[in-house]
């Protein structure tokens, strides 16, 4: 299966340079990935972009993913300078950790700046991630009712904004936008399923065929269960069938509706319904 998405070069080129200009003015980044696909929802020039900054990485719909999994992906992206946590923005669980850890990873940077005799200040993260990785919910979920702009700063482009959050932290959303890669097949049909590219660029029924099959390999039980089928048909698209006839997606004459039944297969499992996976491997 074929997900046919560009990647512009040119986009990128800019989106990098912009936030590049815009890591000059913060203490940290704060990179958001989508737990259930680590690597397939994140730049891939990210680490050249951010190079040595201080960088808290945010496992976001964690609730969704396979737990086991989301620690060891935990402890693979840590490293000396990168912190890493899970969170559920949807409930919140994971977020009080946010301003906390980002205060940890810049400590240093913050002694020295007292040592020269400089004032005390809230710790200057930007966010990044790309996009519909859940950015927007991350940042309303960390600030609460109590977001206020803090007005632009010195070198900031028009339009961006500086967002206080209870607990000294300080957010700047990111100006460009990083593009996820789509070369690989796998990447594309793991974004697609996840919900992290838009709807109208990829093929329900495809989707959702693989999407089955995969499932099918990984918890038979499951499917068994959700759509109450006493077995598995051989076949795929029969399978398919047979969820849209028990769900009663049907069109005249009895036909059961494909399309319909392939949104149905998609919407359960990105709404966790059946069962919580990680795509993306450690």
């Amino acid at each position: 299966m074929d997900i046919q998405i560009q990647w512009f070069p040119g986009h990128m080129a800019k989106a990098k340079r912009q936030v590049q200009d815009a890591l000059k003015l913060v203490d940290a980044a704060i990179e958001l990935l989508d737990a259930r696909i680590p690597v397939s929802s994140r730049n891939p020039m990210i680490d050249q972009i951010v190079g040595n900054k201080p960088r808290l990485v945010i496992l976001n719909k964690s609730d969704l993913a396979d737990p086991n999994l989301t620690k060891q992906w935990q402890k693979q992206l840590e490293r000396p300078n990168v912190k890493v946590i899970a969170i559920d923005t949807i409930k919140g669980e994971g977020i009080k950790e946010v301003p906390r850890m980002a205060s940890l990873l810049v400590a240093d940077q913050m002694a020295k700046l007292a040592a020269k005799g400089r004032r005390p200040r809230a710790t200057r993260c930007m966010v990044l991630g790309i996009p519909n990785v859940g950015k927007s919910s991350f940042i309303n979920r960390l600030v609460g009712r109590k977001a206020t702009k803090t007005g632009n700063l010195p070198g900031v482009t028009k339009g961006q904004q500086w967002i206080k959050v209870a607990g000294s932290l300080e957010l700047l959303d990111t100006p460009g936008i990083l593009w996820p890669k789509f070369e690989d097949p796998e990447v594309g049909f793991k974004l697609a399923v996840t919900g992290a590219i838009k709807e109208q660029v990829f093929n329900f029924y495809e989707v959702a065929l693989k999407l089955l099959q995969w499932l099918t390999e990984k918890n038979p039980d499951q499917i068994k269960v959700r759509y109450k089928l006493t077995d598995l048909a051989p076949d795929i698209p029969t399978l398919l069938q047979d969820i849209g006839a028990r769900r009663g997606l049907l069109m005249a004459g009895g036909v059961v509706d494909e399309l319909k039944a392939a949104q149905l297969i998609i919407k359960e499992f990105r709404e966790g319904l059946l069962g919580r996976y990680t795509l993306d491997l450690p």
